[in-house]
């Protein structure tokens, strides 16, 4: 596996390749991280890994300085999943001067669920997301970026934004990777407790609970019902921020006439002082 840190460097080592498979990814790989490298490889004629913890996605208050940083580990568990090329931009590399230009989604889609209790976060996954694609994509006829479903909201963001920039690039979900509890994966897991750990896949029955409460008393009582399992999560010693049924299609939420329509249950929730999100389609 090739290391680079500069663009330069990055765009030299892709020259010979015409459709790169690219996972972008802050680090401190799981399971769910390398499913998506083994997902890319067969799809591109370059495998394309990058590590790097994006400021500008990170609120004053966030854990942007205490985000875990494992760069030995990550770089053998790429290795051993056969990624040909891992971009480590520094961020003088990526920002070298502060970077006034960025990617504002509309804030219908933006400033709904996560992007609601986090002002700003789209804005700066879009703007990274693409700075990263055009060091990666750089005059290449065609490529694919691999994006796992656990950040639901987010895969759908950076699909819109790439088909209203036209860029040459396929954006592939992967499906969420759990825990044999059920519990997803997740980089800010290991924040968790012992205790903490065994309670944390109450976020998922939740959703599960929710979907079915749903699909069996139907859309009229949908309100009624994000509210009891809201309820039902705070008295379990979660602060939740959200946990509610909506449109696949927009993430908005649905309408009585909506039953037939494809929907996902999204929910976000304060374990102690760790943040946890999980999605499920229903």
């Amino acid at each position: 596996m090739k290391i680079v840190h500069a663009i330069t460097d990055l765009r030299a080592e892709l020259a010979p390749f015409q459709r790169p498979a690219f996972v972008a990814t802050m680090g401190n790989l799981h399971d769910g991280h390398i499913a998506l490298v083994d997902q890319a490889k067969p799809l591109g004629d370059v495998t394309v890994a990058s590590i790097f913890v994006n400021r500008l996605q990170f609120a004053p208050h966030e854990d942007f300085d205490s985000y875990p940083r494992t760069w030995e580990a990550d770089c053998d568990r790429l290795r051993a999943a056969g990624c040909d090329v891992l971009f480590a931009p520094r961020e003088a590399d990526l920002y070298p001067e502060p970077q006034t230009y960025k990617v504002h989604p509309p804030t219908e889609l933006a400033d709904i669920l996560e992007g609601h209790f986090r002002p700003g976060f789209f804005t700066g996954v879009s703007t990274v997301v693409m700075k990263l694609f055009s060091c990666v994509f750089a005059g290449k006829a065609a490529g694919i970026a691999m994006f796992g479903k656990k950040d639901y909201q987010q895969v759908m963001i950076v699909r819109r934004m790439v088909r209203q920039f036209a860029l040459p690039i396929t954006i592939v979900p992967g499906e969420t990777l759990r825990a044999a509890d059920g519990l997803a994966l997740s980089s800010r897991n290991g924040y968790l407790s012992a205790q903490e750990r065994s309670e944390a896949v109450a976020l998922s029955r939740a959703l599960q609970a929710l979907g079915q409460a749903v699909t069996t008393q139907g859309m009229a009582k949908r309100e009624t019902l994000e509210e009891e399992t809201m309820q039902a999560l705070a008295a379990r010693g979660w602060t939740p921020d959200y946990l509610t049924v909506r449109r696949r299609a927009d993430l908005l939420p649905p309408h009585g006439n909506d039953a037939a329509t494809p929907l996902v249950v999204l929910g976000a929730a304060r374990l102690g002082s760790t943040r946890l999100i999980d999605n499920l389609e229903i």
